[in-house]
């Protein structure tokens, strides 16, 4: 998630290597949902394959719903946004959300459920296994449920047309071998998920157009997205083509992919579409989607551009992308926070300032597939595992194209944007390292005192960290280590003792003393 175009990151101190074999549970979704859009609701039900990979023997599940964040003031997301000055605004006007009509039935008979026994986590739920779940098996569980989706103020809602689906559905806290991982939805402090795979079956009105995780399954209609897609794309001094409903009243779309952490959806009835491919080093063709709103001499007319040679370049610094889809969403005029990612598809809510931004932005969260979803750490626990280290690399992505920075903007002298890269990016990071930074790195994101400071953090702090790293043994040697952890970690859930050790294994160095700086407050000097 990017916030104020900045970018942010976190991680533990030394923890040494000896560990259990490594396990992870496994999921897998059947969803039914249909959207209301005049009522703002969602009805929908869902299957759920879970199977208990790991060594201990289950007598309950935590479940997140999520919807009930936005219930009443009390929950702990209320409580963060009131206590939180630099998120004041977002309180000025809103309307609540919530999730009911639940009825959790496990092997086809009904389950007791219960409460969490923190009375600000409503948006958490026990579900009570009759027959205990021993390790290797799995347990079929279901339910119905409803969404009252509230104002856009967090990441889901709706606003001025378009609806933002996101951490909608009842699903299955983490398990790993810290244990339950039962947290409650926070404004500033994302989110660890188990990886799964997913088919939804989405209801709505005809004359909606849907982006979403995953591959849509309607032939026609993926028909219909691209022919416009790439009109829109091939041509963009012209008036874009629009998408046209072939018929009246409602459509059922289908979304399938596997082996991601979430599932989000968008959807409006002006969305134009612009379509294209991605073909990387290996040969690999991704097609590539951007959706975003009829406006005149808008800059999202480049946008597909922007997301293609995103993943072209993560997938050199990092590892290929290994999704066959990667679309980007223009979200609501009333917010300018950043942008939200979800599996192969991502949310940007920031103004259209010039190329330059967009780019940044669209280059962070479409990196984010990387750095949340194909690398599935805990995000809530260390932020800079996720935001960080996509920080770092969209920090190279805006020097390499424009010698620029977006923590910085239009304040950085003309004589160091003439510098050729990297000693553009040294310059650069030298000034960062002027910045008062008081807090560690290693900082759960729901321990930092405002956003501002979150952001600062988790996003600059940890950049700054991973440069200090480059400029000891090279770029070259940086890119390979990033690979090495890549290949080690792709579709699991590392923590920074297992991305430490992969450094260490690719740079042939102990970087006990270099991992012990995330535990530092203030200058790394």
């Amino acid at each position: 998630m990017k916030k104020c175009l900045v970018i942010l990151f976190v991680c533990l101190s030394s923890i040494g290597f000896a560990q259990e074999k490594y396990w992870q549970q496994e999921v897998s979704y059947t969803i039914d949902v249909a959207l209301n859009d005049q009522a703002k609701t969602l009805k929908g039900s869902e299957q759920i394959v879970y199977k208990n990979n790991s060594p201990n023997t289950l007598d309950f599940i935590w479940f997140h719903i999520w919807p009930n964040a936005y219930k009443q003031e009390s929950t702990a997301l209320f409580q963060q946004l009131k206590n939180d000055t630099s998120r004041v605004k977002k309180m000025e006007k809103y309307s609540y959300g919530s999730i009911d009509g639940l009825n959790f039935k496990v092997n086809g008979k009904t389950a007791l459920t219960g409460a969490h026994p923190n009375p600000q986590y409503i948006d958490i739920i026990k579900v009570k296994l009759a027959t205990p779940l021993k390790p290797g098996a799995s347990v079929n569980i279901s339910t119905d449920f409803n969404v009252k989706l509230p104002s856009y103020f967090s990441r889901s809602g709706f606003a001025d047309g378009e609806f933002m689906v996101c951490q909608w559905y009842p699903k299955p806290a983490v398990f790993d071998k810290d244990g339950w991982h039962e947290f409650p939805y926070l404004d500033m402090g994302e989110f660890y998920s188990e990886y799964a795979s997913f088919k939804v079956n989405i209801t709505l009105p005809s004359d909606y157009v849907v982006g979403a995780t995953g591959v849509l399954q309607n032939a026609d209609e993926l028909k219909a997205y691209k022919t416009i897609g790439a009109k829109n794309a091939a041509n963009r001094t012209a008036a874009p083509a629009l998408y046209q409903p072939k018929d009246k009243g409602l459509k059922k779309l289908t979304y399938e992919i596997s082996n991601v952490p979430d599932f989000a959806w968008f959807a409006a009835k002006n969305f134009v579409v612009q379509y294209d491919t991605v073909k990387l080093a290996s040969g690999k063709s991704v097609d590539a989607f951007t959706y975003y709103h009829n406006k005149k001499e808008t800059l999202w007319s480049n946008s597909i551009d922007y997301a293609k040679d995103a993943v072209k370049r993560y997938s050199k610094w990092v590892g290929e992308y290994e999704y066959p889809v990667v679309q980007v969403v223009e979200g609501p005029a009333n917010n300018s926070s950043g942008g939200m990612e979800y599996p192969t598809i991502t949310l940007i809510t920031s103004p259209d300032a010039k190329k330059e931004t967009l780019d940044a932005v669209i280059a962070h969260e479409v990196g984010h597939n990387w750095f949340m979803s194909m690398l599935g750490s805990n995000e809530r626990k260390h932020t800079w595992l996720d935001e960080g280290l996509n920080s770092y690399f969209q920090f190279r992505y805006e020097a390499e194209k424009y010698r620029s920075n977006s923590l910085f903007g239009d304040a950085i002298p003309a004589q160091i944007k003439q510098l050729p890269e990297p000693e553009f990016s040294s310059r650069i990071y030298q000034v960062m390292g002027s910045i008062p930074m008081k807090s560690a790195i290693e900082t759960p994101a729901d321990k930092f005192s405002s956003s501002d400071e979150y952001g600062l953090i988790s996003y600059v702090k940890t950049a700054l960290w991973l440069h200090m790293l480059e400029s000891e043994v090279g770029r070259e040697k940086m890119d390979k280590a990033f690979q090495h952890y890549f290949s080690l970690w792709k579709n699991k859930h590392p923590q920074p003792e297992d991305l430490k050790a992969a450094f260490e294994e690719s740079l042939g160095v102990k970087l006990d003393a270099y991992f012990r700086l995330l535990n530092t407050e203030g200058s790394f000097k």
